[in-house]
C-alpha cells in the first residue's frame, strides 16, 4: 500500500514534534539541540529546519498544547476543574509540560509560550469568577496549581510526592474556594 505523499509528512512532523518534546523535557530548551532531536526523531537536522525554520519555532510547536474544554464554569465548577487538574499535575505530565516548566525561567521564548498557555487558563477561569479582581484571583488560582506541578514533578518536594490526590484536594479546596468569592465553610 502507497502512503500518500501529505501522510508522509504529516508523520514525519510528528516524529520530529515527538523527538523535540522529549529532548526539550530531559535537557530544557539550552542544551537541546536542532541535531538532537533529528538524531532522535531519526531524520536530517535540514529536514528539521525545512518543516520548523528554526530552533525557536520547533519548541513553540513542540510545547503548544490543546486548549481547555469549553462550557460554562461557574465559580464552584472553577474550583472543581482545577482540582480536577490534580490528576495530570501530580501523574505523568506531557513531555510538552515537562519541556515548558523546565525551560520557562531560563529562556525567553519558553517564558513567552508558558505566558501564552498560563494566560488562557487565566481567562478561562476568569470568565467563571464574579467579581472586577476575578482575572488576578484566576491568575493565583493558576499559579498555585503551576506551584504544586513545579513541587511535585521537578523539584520532587517528599511532602506532595506522597500524599493523595484526594488529600490535595480537601486542603486546596477551602483557599481555592476562597479566591473565587465564595464563602468557605
Amino acid at each position: 500500500m502507497v502512503v500518500p505523499r501529505a501522510e508522509r509528512r504529516r508523520r514525519t512532523e510528528g516524529r520530529i514534534l515527538d523527538a523535540a518534546r522529549s529532548l526539550f523535557a530531559e535537557l530544557g530548551y539550552e542544551r537541546a539541540t536542532i541535531r538532537g532531536v533529528a538524531k532522535r526523531a531519526e531524520v536530517d537536522p535540514a529536514l528539521v529546519m525545512q518543516y520548523f525554520g528554526s530552533k525557536q519555532e520547533l519548541f513553540q510547536q513542540s510545547v503548544r498544547m490543546a486548549p481547555p474544554a469549553g462550557g460554562e464554569l461557574g465559580p464552584e465548577g472553577a474550583v472543581e476543574h482545577v482540582l480536577g487538574s490534580l490528576t495530570m499535575k501530580l501523574g505523568e505530565l506531557p513531555q510538552s509540560s515537562l519541556a515548558m516548566m523546565r525551560s520557562m525561567l531560563t529562556h525567553p521564548e519558553a517564558a513567552a509560550s508558558a505566558r501564552q498557555v498560563l494566560g488562557k487558563q487565566i481567562d478561562r477561569l476568569a470568565e467563571a469568577l464574579p467579581g472586577e479582581d476575578a482575572r488576578l484571583r484566576a491568575a493565583l488560582m493558576t499559579l498555585v496549581m503551576l506551584g504544586i506541578t513545579v513541587g511535585h514533578q521537578l523539584l520532587e518536594i517528599d511532602e506532595l510526592r506522597g500524599v493523595p490526590q484526594e488529600e490535595l484536594a480537601r486542603l486546596l479546596r477551602p483557599s481555592l474556594r476562597a479566591l473565587t468569592g465564595q464563602e468557605v465553610s
